[in-house]
């Protein structure tokens, strides 16, 4: 089978090669139609997204990227760059290498917050936004479960072994998962390191901010940020078991934004792997919404 996407790189503004997949759209797409940008949480990558990308491309033009000190980007030289901020900068950049003015943004938790912020100096570059389980309000308590476990740097001698650890962190929260779905989330977390054995794909020093001062996490006043996304298709998946996107914050959003829809992913925590059933439906009807 050939391959999907072609990896290709960019340059961040203090000289990170960074990476990302590129899929492309069919030719007889229309030249307006605008990317679909999928930005990935903390630890995750642009793996994160095959099921995604797989599904939508070639309709649309998807771009999969691996924030800096992730995957196939380089690791930052300053452990203070790793803040949301700064990946919107690279985020820029990316853009404007690849003459993109517009796109639709598929944010995973950071990849939400990242959207928020870009929508905030230049709300009219969103052509569209899904916010994966994230807002502009965080729960204190996945806020301090996400930190205890970012940048531990444990290794395993097996992909099952990574697989059924996943699953003892995390089995809670996805309480439907089978062994090959805790598989498919370790071989997109994870890869085989120097050594031989599977490690977490991340740069270790990426908690070095959140460590610091749990407020890195996120910047403050979010709301702001969010409310700037008004005028264009926007949705919220909100994971049912989710512990860093509160129900209450999920419900206040789509007050703010009446025509935002809002989307209860059940039986799921932090964050839906938007493969699921409702995930695939709900994205389908915002790209309608852009088309």
């Amino acid at each position: 089978m050939d391959q999907e996407f072609t990896d290709r790189f960019w340059d961040s503004p203090d000289g990170l090669k960074l990476h990302f997949r590129d899929y492309a759209a069919h030719a007889d797409v229309p030249a307006d139609r605008p990317p679909v940008i999928c930005l990935p949480g903390l630890t995750r990558n642009a793996r994160d997204f095959d099921g995604v990308a797989s599904r939508i491309a070639g309709e649309w033009r998807v771009i999969c990227i691996d924030n800096r000190g992730r995957a196939q980007s380089e690791y930052a030289k300053e452990s203070a760059t790793y803040n949301p901020l700064t990946y919107v900068g690279d985020l820029l950049a990316l853009l404007a290498q690849e003459s993109i003015d517009r796109f639709v943004a598929i944010g995973t938790s950071l990849g939400g917050l990242m959207t928020m912020l870009l929508a905030a100096t230049g709300p009219e570059r969103i052509a569209g936004a899904l916010l994966n389980d994230i807002g502009p309000e965080l729960d204190p308590a996945g806020i301090a479960r996400i930190s205890g476990y970012v940048g531990q740097g444990r290794s395993f001698p097996t992909w099952m072994h990574a697989a059924r650890t996943l699953a003892d962190g995390n089995g809670d929260y996805f309480p439907d998962f089978e062994t090959a779905d805790w598989l498919t989330m370790a071989k997109r977390n994870m890869c085989v390191t120097s050594n031989g054995r599977i490690g977490f794909d991340y740069d270790m020093k990426i908690a070095e901010p959140i460590a610091a001062d749990e407020s890195n996490a996120a910047p403050p006043n979010l709301w702001p940020a969010y409310e700037a996304l008004a005028g264009r298709p926007v949705t919220i998946l909100r994971g049912e078991l989710s512990d860093l996107f509160s129900k209450e914050t999920f419900e206040e959003m789509q007050r703010r934004i009446p025509d935002a829809e809002g989307v209860t992913i059940p039986r799921v925590g932090h964050a839906p792997f938007l493969e699921e059933p409702e995930s695939q439906a709900a994205i389908d009807r915002l790209l309608e919404r852009v088309r």
